[in-house]
């Protein structure tokens, strides 16, 4: 009796097959190719991520130094998109990737301003996920808002959608990325609120650490659901807000000073 073909019905197993076969290569769509880079540290695949945990930040705008771009330039190192990274080289200053960006918020009335950070909110009802045909844009059960580069087709419905501008789409091919970041051509990329180090342990998030460590301390990350995290004692001890509050997305990401 002639045996029957192995079917693989896993996309990690069909995914990894692949590229063991076309030598670490994966062309997922027209134009659009991923490189296994390493193996990530992240958390394993047989265990789950679990919503007893909301991962969050809350920055004080009143603590941001003018002029710094600390936590930008900490997060371009850690996840290799900005400066010297490949991208930015080759491409022009509009598809530079902005997985966080300093603006300037001024109140026309009294002329006062506040420079903060703006990335991905981490929105408890994300419109990225709402109109993704194909699911890659999605919401981890403990609140993180990724996207899955293997079932990204490019077409930016996410970008549209998302009402903070807060994601990005890589134009030019990619050299010498981070193995714990992996990123590919042709697809839409954001902050993962530093994922990789999350899951490894790391209890923080490379622009907070960087706040931190140049004194600020204006980014504090932590657990929106545990009472005694220090983002939670902060945001009961002190007003804050959500930008865009209106839109009703419960963002994870709270600002004070605003």
């Amino acid at each position: 009796m002639n045996k029957q073909p192995k079917v693989i019905t896993g996309r990690r197993e069909f995914i990894g097959k692949s590229a063991a076969a076309t030598g670490g290569a994966i062309a997922i769509a027209s134009g659009v190719t991923l490189f296994q880079v390493g193996q990530a540290s992240a958390r394993p695949a047989d265990e789950s991520v679990s919503n007893k945990v909301r991962w969050g930040m809350l920055v004080d705008s009143n603590k941001c130094a003018d002029g710094c771009n600390d936590c930008v330039t900490a997060c371009e190192t850690e996840n290799a998109w900005g400066s010297g990274s490949s991208d930015e080289q080759q491409s022009g200053a509009s598809q530079k990737a902005q997985w966080i960006r300093t603006v300037t918020l001024k109140n026309n009335l009294t002329g006062s301003e506040h420079q903060l950070p703006m990335m991905c909110q981490h929105c408890e009802e994300p419109p990225c996920v709402d109109v993704c045909p194909t699911g890659a844009s999605f919401k981890r059960a403990d609140g993180i808002v990724l996207v899955d580069k293997h079932i990204c087709i490019g077409c930016r419905y996410c970008m549209m959608a998302c009402p903070y501008k807060a994601r990005s789409f890589i134009h030019e091919e990619l050299t010498n990325q981070n193995p714990d970041v992996p990123r590919g051509k042709g697809t839409v990329e954001s902050c993962t609120m530093c994922v990789h180090k999350i899951d490894r342990g790391d209890g923080n998030t490379a622009c907070a650490e960087a706040c931190s460590k140049a004194g600020h301390n204006a980014i504090i990350f932590g657990d929106l659901n545990d009472p005694e995290s220090n983002l939670s004692k902060e945001l009961k001890q002190q007003a804050s807000t959500q930008i865009r509050a209106d839109l009703n997305l419960n963002t994870g990401v709270r600002y004070r000073g605003i």
